[in-house]
C-alpha cells in the first residue's frame, strides 16, 4: 500500500539499496544481463571504501611510504632530506585520487543506464524502497547499506580529540602523538602511516596480539618490525577509560597504566549499517544488526538478497564486489557458484604488508587433525628483490597432508601484490608440486611463492628443507 502523497514508480527487476561496493557491482552487473535496475544512495556512489574507507586510506600510506624512503635515501647513496609533511598538500593528494575514481564510477552506472536514486531510501514493503516519498518496487530488492565506525560503551566520538577513521582521513595535520585503540586492520594500518609522517604512536589492543584474525606466525613479525620502527603497544590491555585535557587525551587502560596523547583514534572495527532501514519492520532476520543471509546471499523473505558489510562475514570491500556480482548473477538465473568465504583474499596495507588467504595453520589442524597438517615458512631474507628493498619477513604454507595447499600467509613490503596468485592457489587447491613447477620471474618477490612450494614439494633450492 502506498503512503499518501506518495508516487507509485515503474517496477524494476532489481531494485537495490546502498551504492557502495556490492550496490554498484550489483548494478553493474545486472544490466550487463538485461535487466532494468535502481540504484539508491543517501551519500556518495562508491560508498565508504572509495570516499573514507580503503582508497584514501591507502593513498595516506603511500604518502607515508614515500616520506620514510626520503628519509632512508642515504642508506642507497642517494642523498635526499625530509623538509616537512605538507598535509595541506597530501590532504590533496589523497583527494585527487578519490575524485578521479569518483568521476569513472559515475560515468560507469550512468552508461549502464542504471536509474540512480539520491536520498535514503527505507525499505516499506517486501518489493519497495521508499525514498523522498517515492517509491521503487522491484521484482528483486538487495540490501547493501555497509557498515559504519564502531565505538565502545560510553566511548563517545567527539571528531576532535576522539576520533574514528573517518575523521582521521581529513585531518589539517600529522598529529605530535595518538593513542590507537584496537590492533586490527584499520588500528595497525593508522599507526603505520602516522609514524611513518612523523607521529609518537602506541596501540592499544584487548587481544592477546595485533592483527588477532591472521596466522600467530603473521603477528609476531608484525610486532616485532612495529618494534624497530618505534611503533608502541600493548596487548592483552582493554581500554577502561578516556579523559580529555588542555593537550588532548589520557586514556586508562586495565591495570591502572595511563596513556597520554594528543588524540584519540577508535578503530574497534565497523558494525552494520541497517538501523532505520526498515528491514526489522519487514520482518528480514537480523541478528546484532547484521541481516543473516544463506550461502545464495538469500534473506528469509522471497526475492530479497543482501551483500556487503551487513552480512556477517569479512568486512571487506572486494568480498562486497564479488557478492554483488554473484547475486545479479543469481537472479538472471545463472546459478553461479557460492562464494567461500576462506577464498576471499585480505590484505593490511602496513609497512610491513600482510596478505593471506585461506586458512590458518590452527584452522588447518582443527579441520583436518594435527597430523594430517604440513606447513613451510620461506623466509623472504633469500629472496632478492625483498633485499633490493631492503624487507624482513617470510611466505608460510598451510597444506593438507598429501593434498592441496589451504591456506598461505605473507608478511612483507608489497606483499599485497602477491595475493592474486596465492588466491588461485587456495582456490584451485593446488598441490605444492604443481605450482612448483611454474616458472616464477627473477628478480622478484613473486618468486618467494615458487620458493616456498618447491620446499614444500621436497626440493628446495634457495631455502632449507
Amino acid at each position: 500500500m502506498t503512503r499518501p502523497g506518495a508516487i507509485v514508480s515503474d517496477i524494476f527487476d532489481v531494485v537495490i539499496l546502498g551504492g557502495g561496493s556490492g550496490g554498484y557491482a550489483t548494478a553493474l552487473r545486472a544490466t550487463q544481463l538485461g535487466l532494468s535496475v535502481a540504484l539508491i544512495e543517501k551519500d556518495k556512489l562508491g560508498g565508504t571504501c572509495l570516499h573514507r574507507g580503503c582508497i584514501p586510506t591507502k593513498a595516506l600510506l603511500h604518502a607515508g611510504e614515500v616520506a620514510d624512503q626520503t628519509r632512508e635515501a642515504g642508506h642507497l647513496g642517494i642523498k635526499a632530506e625530509l623538509i616537512e609533511i605538507d598535509m595541506a598538500g597530501v590532504n590533496a593528494y589523497k583527494d585527487g585520487v578519490v575524485a578521479g575514481l569518483y568521476k569513472g564510477l559515475q560515468g560507469l552506472i550512468k552508461h549502464a543506464k542504471v536509474t540512480y536514486v539520491e536520498g535514503t531510501g527505507t525499505l516499506v514493503a517486501p518489493n519497495a524502497v521508499e525514498v523522498n516519498g517515492q517509491r521503487y518496487t522491484g521484482r528483486n530488492i538487495v540490501l547493501a547499506t555497509g557498515s559504519y565506525s564502531k565505538s565502545l560503551p560510553g566511548l563517545e566520538l567527539d571528531g576532535e580529540k576522539v576520533i574514528a577513521s573517518e575523521h582521521a582521513l581529513v585531518l589539517d595535520r600529522v598529529p605530535t602523538s595518538a593513542i590507537v585503540l584496537g590492533g586490527g586492520v584499520i588500528g595497525v594500518e593508522f599507526a603505520s602511516a602516522w609514524k611513518s609522517l612523523g607521529a609518537d604512536v602506541t596501540i592499544v589492543e584487548a587481544l592477546p596480539r595485533l592483527v588477532a584474525a591472521e596466522d600467530p606466525d603473521i603477528s609476531k613479525q608484525l610486532e616485532r618490525t612495529f618494534r624497530k620502527r618505534g611503533i608502541n603497544f600493548k596487548v592483552g590491555k582493554p581500554f577502561e577509560k578516556v579523559e580529555k585535557t588542555d593537550n588532548g587525551v589520557k586514556v586508562t587502560i586495565a591495570g591502572g597504566d595511563t596513556l597520554e596523547a594528543e588524540l584519540l583514534l577508535v578503530a574497534v572495527g565497523r558494525g552494520p549499517a541497517t538501523a532505520n532501514c526498515g528491514y526489522e519492520a519487514q520482518g528480514i532476520t537480523m541478528e546484532r544488526g547484521f541481516v543473516l543471509a544463506d550461502e545464495r546471499l538469500r534473506t528469509n523473505l522471497p526475492n530479497v538478497y543482501a551483500v556487503g558489510d551487513i552480512v556477517p562475514g569479512l568486512q571487506l570491500a572486494h568480498r562486497g564486489f564479488v557478492q554483488g556480482i554473484f547475486v545479479a548473477e543469481e537472479i538472471a538465473g545463472l546459478n553461479p557458484a557460492p562464494i567461500v568465504e576462506s577464498g576471499i583474499p585480505r590484505v593490511t596495507y602496513t609497512d610491513p604488508e600482510i596478505a593471506s588467504v585461506g586458512i590458518t595453520e590452527a584452522q588447518a589442524k582443527e579441520k583436518f587433525g594435527a597430523d594430517n597438517v604440513e606447513t613451510y615458512n620461506y623466509n623472504l631474507g633469500g629472496n632478492g628483490k625483498s633485499k633490493i628493498l631492503n624487507t624482513q619477513g617470510f611466505v608460510k604454507l598451510v597444506r593438507q597432508k598429501d593434498g592441496p595447499v589451504v591456506g598461505i600467509h605473507m608478511i612483507g613490503a608489497r606483499m599485497g601484490e602477491q595475493v592474486g596468485e596465492a588466491a588461485l592457489i587456495v582456490n584451485w587447491e593446488a598441490f605444492p608440486a604443481e605450482v612448483a613447477q611454474l616458472i616464477h620471474a627473477h628478480p622478484t618477490q613473486n618468486e618467494a611463492l615458487g620458493e616456498a612450494h618447491l620446499a614444500l614439494a621436497g626440493k628446495p633450492l634457495h631455502a632449507h628443507n
